[in-house]
């Protein structure tokens, strides 16, 4: 007999959880194009040509994931008009946490004082708040928790080649962080998601040493082994592909058409992935959000950033449907529709 989630918690099943409030934080020190000419032979017009980056902003030293994390948490619980006692659940995605162990999701909750709360993070790269978010939506969905705090945030200057040209020009900082909790009203909320991984492209996309592989070591410093190395070519014709392939078996399943959707926001990696996808699936200009410009690639904090950039813009309103979409190292790829609930 099969036994449900919400069995084996003792509890009942709820429905659908719905996105209770919306925080971002970006550090405030600002690194342009024009600061990286003077670190690599690049050039504005170069990096704004092939990403659609013109700025990105970079943690003060000493800064950590679960500090920048700790900012947009705390904004988005006070927002939902809760306090951090309230919440059950915290789920931190982020591939740049504070140290190995333990986990950025403890570090936050101690800071935030969150006492009831347990939790861990989510390891998908520049998916892992789609995929937060879809974990924290099926808890809540099935009874298990009440009140989730999902955070997507990475410091990637940490991990950053200073002198690399193909890879420093994409990556910048921030946080983004919401509350889920169950549904107001059953129309509203995270209606739902299809996820998958294929791991062949794993080398095209990684931080090669600092793990049980290869150890932290002179040699592995030496060959500067402990910053993101990416192969761009594969990436790029993987994300077009394999996004766009993700999003339209979602709406397919859903009985949805680009006509439906109010408004696509997809990780903020490179602008040409962006267009190239929604060109794909047929969403019009007018309905795709982007600001990669004002802040490259934070990784887990892109789509939170996206998000709360509509809402203060008027282009995300309360009943809008809503298709997001991510594609990461490992690969990753996640896609979630949504009904948006304030």
């Amino acid at each position: 007999m099969r036994t449900s989630i919400a069995n084996l918690a003792g509890t009942t099943p709820i429905g659908r959880a719905e996105i209770k409030s919306l925080a971002t934080y970006v550090p405030p020190r600002v690194l342009t194009n024009a600061d990286l000419e003077k670190l690599v032979d690049t050039s504005d017009e170069w990096i704004l040509q092939r990403t659609g980056i013109r700025e990105r902003h970079i943690v003060e030293p000493g800064v950590g994931t679960s500090d920048i994390a700790k900012e947009a948490a705390a904004e988005a619980i006070r927002r939902a008009g809760l306090t951090p006692d309230d919440i059950d659940l915290i789920i931190v995605g982020t591939v740049t946490p504070d140290m190995l162990f333990p986990s950025t999701a403890c570090l936050l909750q101690h800071k935030l004082g969150a006492s009831r709360a347990w939790g861990f993070d989510v390891s998908a790269a520049c998916s892992a708040f789609a995929y937060s978010l879809t974990v924290g939506s099926q808890l809540i969905a099935a009874g298990s928790v009440k009140y989730a705090l999902i955070v997507g945030a990475d410091v990637m200057s940490s991990i950053i080649d200073y002198t690399d040209r193909t890879t420093c020009v994409l990556f910048g900082d921030g946080a983004g962080a919401v509350v889920l909790g169950p549904s107001s009203s059953p129309e509203l909320g995270i209606i739902d998601f299809a996820h998958e991984i294929d791991g062949s492209g794993g080398a095209a996309l990684c931080m090669p040493a600092g793990g049980s592989l290869k150890p932290a070591s002179h040699e592995t410093v030496d060959q500067r082994l402990h910053f993101v190395k990416q192969d761009g070519s594969t990436v790029f014709k993987f994300a077009v592909r394999r996004t766009g392939d993700l999003c339209e078996r979602l709406l397919r399943r859903n009985n949805v058409t680009a006509d439906d959707i109010d408004l696509f926001v997809s990780h903020q990696a490179n602008r040409r992935i962006i267009e190239a996808v929604s060109e794909r699936v047929g969403i019009d200009k007018s309905k795709v959000i982007i600001n990669i410009e004002r802040f490259g690639n934070t990784t887990a904090g892109t789509i939170p950033l996206a998000m709360n950039d509509a809402v203060l813009q008027g282009r995300l309103k309360k009943g809008d449907l809503v298709l997001v979409a991510s594609v990461g190292a490992g690969f990753t790829v996640g896609a979630l529709l949504i009904r948006w609930a304030f």
